[in-house]
């Protein structure tokens, strides 16, 4: 088999296969037994009819047209495979020339990834946050643990915003009572402004036992969109009480004796998060990075399939929801033309990522171990709230293993770019996506918990 390759544009190859006919022998062999099994010829048994024969009955032609469909699938992915060529899309194929007992001849065009240089790994330069917790932010998230543990205390005076009220709802259009606009005994924050326009202001200064009626537009229901009048009565009205920080408090919300060290730990958690978080800013900036320095060119046809298939995802996702492209598009304050625009830009920057990391992976021979993606498939089971078994049994029936295998070398190309990159905090300190050796981790550790005793011993000593 011969195969000459023709370059159509930087993202578009031509090939143009020559096969001796010997090479078709298994298909046509194939072909004649096939057609043998569906004849009926007077004095042969089912699949047991000559090639002369189907030749005198039937006609070489038929056969020499289904085998050359069997073969040449088999003849393409040999051709690209041989000439390392990377086709994106299904080929475009047309046969040329087929004479019987010499030679079949087809072209087929298909879209490649561009060719690109990547810069040196090590001279990519990004900055990522700082990890470091201020005592602003452990006294905010200590609030925040506070008001998880809060209770309400009944009020014995008008309600104030923040506070929490029980209210009946009561709304009538034209003097006529709106059955599905009743509630009572409903919980509500003052001021959380979550339920109908006006009920905020109508409920400040209100005390229990009070009423007061107000205007409001329905929001749902037979009359949605109308002006209603509505009777809201308050029957309690509660303050929500933290509870002082102290030990006691410290010993029920977490394992810690001493709001001291519940402090320490807290801020140990925070920089805990904060330090995962620089390793995701690192692999997401450091591709930035690489997108901001390489250019390619990118195949046309693929990007139109990448926006089509975001405009149907899109499209479902609204028919999901009961929604049109028009209301969408109200309420995302856009136009047709900027939606197509975002999702062409959003394809663009997807697609040549893509062969970034494709790139990468090649070149650095990088591999996808069986854990990693057990442990991919695992992460989207839980996702989807399925069974690892049984996604892993629909993707491998779909024959989408590949695909997903392709995602997780992917990922293991970027954690490798964002390894190899120079990454600094917003101080100018080095931050190691994977830590350079357990040494240096051990002596992180080791300074973290001697900072955190110090801390410990400031807080008791205050």
């Amino acid at each position: 088999m011969k195969t000459d390759v023709e370059e159509l544009s930087p993202t578009r190859v031509k090939l143009t296969i020559e096969v001796p006919f010997e090479e078709l022998k298994p298909s046509l062999d194939k072909a004649y037994r096939e057609v043998a099994r569906q004849v009926r010829v007077p004095g042969f048994r089912p699949g047991k009819v000559p090639p002369r024969i189907i030749d005198q009955r039937i006609g070489r032609g038929v056969v020499l047209e289904q085998a050359v469909n069997d073969a040449v699938p088999e003849l393409y992915t040999k051709a690209v495979t041989d000439n390392e060529v990377i086709p994106l899309s299904q080929p475009e194929l047309e046969i040329t020339k087929l004479d019987d007992g010499k030679e079949l001849q087809f072209t087929a065009e298909v879209d490649v990834r561009p060719q690109f240089e990547l810069p040196a790994l090590e001279s990519v330069s990004v900055t990522v946050e700082n990890a470091e917790v201020s005592p602003d932010q452990v006294e905010e998230y200590l609030n925040g643990l506070r008001e998880r543990f809060a209770s309400l205390k009944t009020a014995e005076r008008a309600a104030r915003g923040g506070d929490y009220v029980t209210i009946d709802l009561a709304a009538s259009v034209d003097g006529t009572p709106v059955e599905d606009a009743q509630a009572t005994g409903v919980s509500y924050e003052v001021g959380s402004e979550s339920m109908l326009d006006g009920l905020d202001e109508a409920l400040v200064g209100m005390a229990a036992g009070e009423s007061k009626t107000f205007t409001a537009e329905l929001a749902g229901g037979e009359h949605v969109g109308e002006e209603a009048e509505v009777l809201v009565t308050v029957s309690t009205v509660k303050v929500k009480e933290l509870p002082p920080l102290d030990d006691d408090f410290a010993q029920a919300a977490s394992e810690y004796d001493t709001v001291g060290e519940l402090r320490a730990g807290t801020r140990k958690q925070l920089e805990a998060v904060r330090r995962a978080g620089q390793g995701g800013q690192a692999r997401e900036r450091a591709l930035d990075a690489l997108l901001e320095q390489v250019d390619m060119p990118l195949p046309e046809r693929i990007v139109e399939q990448e926006v089509e298939h975001r405009r149907e995802s899109l499209k479902t996702q609204l028919d999901r929801a009961g929604l049109t492209m028009k209301s969408y598009l109200e309420s995302a304050g856009q136009t047709a033309a900027q939606l197509s625009a975002s999702f062409e830009e959003d394809a663009r920057r997807s697609l040549k990522a893509q062969f970034i990391l494709d790139k990468l992976a090649t070149d650095e021979e990088l591999k996808v171990t069986p854990e990693q993606l057990s442990a991919y498939v695992a992460e989207q089971a839980y996702r989807m709230g399925v069974a690892p078994d049984r996604l892993a049994k629909q993707l491998s029936d779909n024959g989408q293993l590949g695909a997903v295998a392709a995602d997780v070398l992917r990922s293991n190309a970027l954690t490798m770019l964002a390894e190899k990159a120079r990454v600094v905090d917003e101080a100018g300190r080095p931050v190691y996506v994977t830590p350079p050796s357990d040494a240096a981790e051990d002596d992180e550790e080791t300074e973290q918990d001697t900072d955190d005793v110090e801390g410990d011993e400031e807080d008791d000593e205050g």
